[in-house]
């Protein structure tokens, strides 16, 4: 009875015309998409807005406020009316010698901090030396601990060493980052043994194995802990401030607040300062965005 059940329904699948399955394939994608574009619009909508309110007057960002032409830029008659906010702001702000800096500040922990953490993330996936466990314990225990606990201790570090108003005094202190050892470690164990194996019978020597074949194999790791570090640090406010007291070492961050020091705060000078700051992270974004989602999926592996 129950093979008779079956082969009816099997006979009444094969029944089903095939222009109603490809209609349920099509309309099935149409719903993906129009939910991807909302969930994208509403994700994009406060870049949009600020890109598009960067090019407007004080006037003109508070009248289109609440309505559709919040999204539409002005029209003008000059090409120089559209960045006129962009020229008074670097007239009222030093905005590329800040941007400078962050860029030399952050490209200084990535660079530093790519060799350090992934030779660590390396040693504790691929190596055997005693208490590994208990180390590796231990600085996933320091994820835990809020930066701004350890500033007071940092800056007096800082301070002897003579490190302050310095780019070592802003690179050093960030270049280990347990959170990015464990990504590199999560990444590496995924990888084959035999491909070590071979190398050792080569007669190459654990650096040369770490920089001759993990790295070059490993890019989408690097590429997500560079997409991660960039971000993280980019926005960084409360150490700049406090080790970057001298104005030529200000960061971007600083320099930001320096449109709202001034009554009243000039907004379309404000977002175009906000524009400026944003570029590096989408320029950097989407050098390495190919890359990004591989190396999450990677670094979900377990041991």
């Amino acid at each position: 009875m129950e093979t008779k059940t079956n082969m009816k329904q099997a006979a009444a699948v094969n029944k089903v015309p095939k222009y109603s399955m490809k209609s349920r394939r099509v309309f099935k994608n149409i719903g993906l998409y129009l939910f991807m574009g909302m969930l994208a619009f509403i994700f994009l909508f406060p870049l949009v807005w600020m890109l598009v309110s960067s090019l407007k007057s004080d006037v003109q960002i508070f009248r289109d406020m609440k309505t559709v032409h919040v999204f539409i830029p002005p029209l003008y008659d000059s090409v120089s009316a559209y960045f006129a906010n962009y020229t008074q702001a670097l007239e009222r702000v030093d905005l590329l010698k800040y941007t400078g800096n962050s860029l030399i500040y952050t490209m200084g922990i990535i660079a530093f901090g790519l060799i350090v953490n992934s030779m660590a993330g390396y040693a504790l996936a691929r190596m055997d030396f005693p208490f590994k466990n208990f180390w590796m314990a231990i600085i996933i225990a320091t994820i835990i601990i809020p930066a701004e606990s350890i500033f007071l201790p940092l800056y007096v570090l800082v301070h002897n060493f003579g490190w302050v108003n310095t780019y070592t005094g802003l690179i050093v202190p960030f270049i280990a980052n347990a959170f990015m050892i464990f990504l590199f470690r999560q990444f590496f164990i995924g990888f084959p043994k035999e491909l070590e194996e071979a190398a050792r019978i080569d007669g190459c020597t654990p650096i040369g194995i770490f920089f001759r074949i993990i790295i070059p194999l490993s890019k989408p790791v690097f590429a997500t802990v560079a997409i991660f570090t960039f971000v993280n640090h980019w926005n960084d406010f409360l150490w700049p401030l406090v080790v970057a007291n001298d104005e030529k070492m200000r960061t971007i961050q600083i320099g930001l607040q320096y449109f709202f020091a001034q009554q009243p705060v000039q907004w379309g000078q404000v977002m175009a300062a906000l524009t400026i700051a944003t570029i590096p992270m989408l320029l950097i974004f989407g050098f390495l965005q190919r890359y990004y989602v591989e190396g999450l999926t990677h670094t979900g592996s377990k041991n």
